[in-house]
């Protein structure tokens, strides 16, 4: 099957989630971006900032927190019993802006049944940095599933709803790592496609040390924590999940 159009991926079977903090300045343009691809909603992460107003007058459904927990925390909201059920889970960062549009391959590689989570892999660009946490991810996903991962922490992915309920969402910048090392031992298929998807680059100054720093930080607990359930699961205390089959 080819590549969809925007247009064609445009259904209500497709529920874009957005978690944002303090992005006032490109919340909006994501929003816009993103109706083209299914009913957006955007969880407001305890932002500080008119972020939710702007979602909420560029179309968006907007859930707040009431204070800051975390990306993961945000996304996790797809478990809650308020979500609006639909056939696949997008997920978004709030600054993409108008390239979010461009994550329609994503939904086709899932609903054309090629895996069951999509991970975009978007271009180089000038002044990303942070390759001490990318290899810290990607070692790390290799060693505890054999997967090699291009772009590890990519916040842009699709998933079927079955597999967006089945795992565990790690806390904080952690998530990203923690979906793909639950959905491959639970037997489920990861992909990863190249997608045109620009988002802000994260500065050399301080407070960008400051974010990979937090960043690497919540990758490695995240490993840990895979690992170690890894260990009690193999020693019998706690059974593995049911796992699917690969197609």
């Amino acid at each position: 099957m080819g590549p969809e159009s925007v247009a064609e991926v445009t259904s209500s079977d497709v529920i874009v989630v957005i978690p944002a903090w303090n992005e006032e300045q490109r919340i909006a343009a994501t929003v816009r971006a993103a109706a083209a691809l299914g009913r957006v909603v955007v969880v407001d992460d305890g932002s500080r900032d008119a972020t939710a107003r702007l979602a909420r007058e560029a179309g968006a459904q907007v859930f707040t927190a009431r204070r800051n927990r975390g990306k993961g925390a945000a996304m996790a909201w797809i478990r809650s019993p308020h979500v609006p059920k639909a056939r696949y889970v997008l997920f978004l960062d709030a600054d993409l802006e108008d390239s979010a549009a461009n994550a329609a391959p994503l939904v086709e590689a899932v609903r054309s049944g090629d895996c069951d989570m999509a991970i975009a892999v978007p271009p180089p660009q000038p002044g990303g940095g942070h390759g001490f946490v990318v290899r810290l991810a990607r070692d790390g996903i290799k060693r505890l599933t054999g997967f090699e991962a291009t772009a590890p922490l990519s916040g842009q992915r699709c998933l079927t709803w079955d597999a967006a309920q089945a795992v565990r969402y790690a806390p904080r910048f952690g998530v990203e790592v923690g979906l793909t090392i639950d959905l491959l031992r639970a037997g489920y298929r990861v992909a990863e496609v190249p997608s045109d998807l620009r988002h802000r680059v994260t500065g050399a100054d301080w407070r960008g040390q400051l974010h990979r720093a937090r960043q690497y930080r919540d990758v490695w607990l995240a490993l840990l924590s895979a690992r170690v359930r890894s260990g009690v699961e193999s020693s019998g205390v706690i059974s593995p999940s049911r796992r699917r089959r690969s197609r």
